[in-house]
């Protein structure tokens, strides 16, 4: 199995201490997430890790063959080739082990008799071709077709150079270069961010089935619980790990910040005590002693950090005005590009209430939709009306508006915020990850991303009945789209969006419009049912239904699909009973389960640290021993989380019907 070990990593920038005494180890079964505060040194630890940036103190021991790959969040650039010719560049190793055995097949055609030198060849020549082998070379031209339409090019894109293609787009080509290099440890800084939901879900799957290793940094929650076991989370530079996914970290970290809350309230009871005491006796001649010795006490003290990106921050958005039950009526919207027809004879109806997503491939005509329906593309067929008292907001990545604006950040969300909110507004900025000094940063400054956030609270702080988003989710972390869900779900008004997070959408959808080759359709529920729509026609190979529904449709589908709730939730007060029952099992089970983990997790540290000791590691039966023992803990750690996670789905299911009833 190959290691990367990272011991005792410390980096500071000027006076302030990045990362303290890490120790992490990767090996090629490791499925990990890396997360933490924005600013936490994510990225950082990142580029140690690979080899980009040297730490202040530590080491890097990468076991001798191998092979790691580091994708950065962005800057990455591609030119002087075509798209298929630079995704074959990452076989150049291979192909140097290809003219390596070329030459040694010219050298043992020349040899005349057997020797040892000769030997020598056949043996590497043996090892080159089991490589060639173990990696699939001789398929090469079949995977870089299949990870290049995975990640959303099209063949017609193979041929194109590489400079024709936008910063999104090559991001990708870096993203499917490493993921063709096959090595040993994927380092994956923000791999979701210029995907769109299709191309998420491919490199999920991918990922599931990957042979090596990884470390992901990402905010798409929903990617993270399907891709990975571990999660590494860096607070004050520090960095500490949970078994399971990204979920189950969440929820064992909560409880650790409602008992740290508990504690800092502690703490600062007694400093407001200790200074009151000072503050009292400063001056009195009796007291020094006393007073010194308690002001020694407050500069000793080690204060009780908060982690801010698990705080929760809660707020609502003003009362929406009220509008006539239907909101928004489309009819026979057309509208194409050139030969390229994006839209063609939509209809819709969108009543009072309702959140609807709008999905479909890339290049499927989303975000065109919606700058229609707010009214900022005029050039297209049909007909676009509001309904009485309607007054709508838009929201798209395009923020040209505050380039130039002079003011500062809190500036200006002073003097345009309702009154009741501004005296949250230090508490929504940071939400939306702007952080300390960063308020009074003038708004022309920032970059398109900062932007693009400010343009967002800026609209959703304003009095509108129907939000069109597009894309809302972009450059927000998860806690911040905690934050914009949260809101989004008790929001009283009408929503059309589109997004590429699949854990906004399952939480916020209420109805889901497809757009696609074949026309657009229209699935009155939620996401899950239309998931479930797609597999049953899969199964059944129902492709023949390709019309939008009517919005009549829409209301009949809904109050069915209550009917039907309603009427499974009558089961009787007698199996009311053994639900409840059952869950209480459910629960004492979870929390055996989460005491043997924390158990297997602090064993799993303490393997890590002797491992880390210099007298250890130049023990090779030492150090094979405890690396077994690491094996044998993190499989039993996979084992007890998957228990959890089949419990938490049992408990939440249970907890849903009991519910209804």
């Amino acid at each position: 199995m190959k290691t990367i070990q990272a011991s005792d990593i410390q980096l500071a920038f000027s006076d302030r201490t990045v990362l303290k005494n890490v120790q992490l180890t990767l090996t090629t079964k490791s499925r990990a997430a890396l997360t933490g505060g924005n600013g936490s040194g994510k990225s950082t630890l990142m580029k140690i890790i690979s080899g980009d940036m040297h730490p202040d103190m530590g080491t890097i021991a990468v076991q001798k063959g191998t092979r790691a790959s580091y994708l950065p969040q962005s800057g990455k650039k591609f030119s002087g080739s075509s798209l298929y010719q630079e995704s074959e560049t990452a076989f150049s190793d291979l192909h140097q082990l290809v003219e390596e055995k070329e030459q040694i097949g010219t050298q043992l055609s020349k040899v005349t008799s057997e020797d040892k030198y000769t030997r020598n060849l056949l043996e590497r020549q043996h090892d080159i071709e089991e490589r060639l082998l173990t990696t699939d070379y001789y398929n090469r031209e079949k995977e870089i077709e299949q990870v290049l339409l995975g990640l959303g090019f099209t063949r017609a894109d193979f041929r194109k150079n590489c400079e024709q293609f936008s910063g999104g787009w090559q991001m990708r080509i870096a993203l499917a270069k490493i993921l063709l290099e096959h090595p040993d440890i994927l380092l994956l800084d923000e791999p979701t961010n210029y995907l769109d939901l299709e191309a998420r879900n491919w490199l999920e799957d991918f990922l599931r089935n990957y042979q090596g290793g990884f470390l992901i940094v990402s905010h798409d929650r929903f990617f993270l619980d399907s891709t990975v076991d571990e999660t590494y989370e860096l607070f004050m530079g520090s960095l500490r790990r949970y078994p399971g996914n990204y979920s189950a970290y969440q929820k064992r970290r909560e409880q650790e910040i409602i008992e740290l809350q508990q504690q800092y309230e502690r703490q600062q009871e007694e400093i407001a005590r200790v200074n009151a005491f000072v503050q009292k006796f400063r001056y009195n001649a009796s007291k020094a002693s006393q007073v010194q010795s308690r002001i020694k006490y407050l500069e000793k003290l080690e204060p009780i950090e908060l982690p801010q990106h698990m705080q929760k921050i809660h707020f609502s958005f003003p009362p929406a005005p009220h509008s006539g039950k239907k909101v928004l009526e489309l009819k026979d919207i057309s509208k194409s590009y050139g030969p390229n027809t994006v839209l063609n004879d939509l209809s819709l109806e969108v009543q009072r209430g309702e959140k609807l997503v709008v999905t479909g491939v890339n290049g499927a005509g989303k975000s065109t939709l919606l700058r229609i329906i707010a009214g900022v593309d005029s050039q297209y067929q049909g007909e676009v009306r509001y309904g009485a008292g309607v007054t709508a907001g838009f929201f798209s990545q395009e923020q040209r508006e505050l380039e130039e604006n002079p003011r500062s950040i809190i500036d200006l969300f002073e003097a345009e915020a309702p009154t009741e909110l501004v005296p949250k507004l230090r508490n929504l900025l940071g939400a939306f990850l702007f952080q300390g000094d960063d308020i009074y940063k003038p708004i022309k400054v920032l970059s398109g991303g900062e932007r693009s956030r400010i343009a967002l609270l800026r609209l959703l702080l304003q009095p509108h009945n129907l939000l069109i988003l597009d894309e809302p989710t972009n450059h927000l972390d998860i806690h911040s789209k905690d934050v914009l869900l949260e809101a989004l779900k008790k929001y009283a008004g009408t929503l059309v969006f589109v997004s590429h997070d699949r854990y906004f959408i399952e939480h916020l959808a209420t109805r889901v419009l497809e757009l696609g080759t074949e026309g657009p359709r229209n699935f009155p529920g939620d996401y899950q049912y239309y998931l479930y729509r797609l597999e049953q026609e899969a199964a059944q190979g129902e492709h023949s239904e390709r019309t939008v529904e009517s919005s009549t449709t829409a209301r009949q589908a809904t109050a069915s699909s209550s009917g039907s709730s309603s009427g499974m939730s009558n089961g009787g007060y007698e199996e009311l009973k053994q639900q409840k029952k059952r869950l209480r099992k459910l629960e004492s089970e979870e929390q055996k389960l989460v005491e043997m983990m924390d158990e297997l997790e602090q064993e799993h540290n303490r393997i890590q640290t002797d491992m880390a000791l210099p007298e250890v590691y130049s023990q090779a039966e030492k150090i094979t021993q405890l690396q077994r023992r690491l094996n044998e803990n993190e499989q039993e750690q996979a084992q007890l989380s998957g228990q959890w996670e089949a419990i938490a789905l049992e408990k939440e299911s249970l907890a849903k019907e009991t519910q209804d009833r």
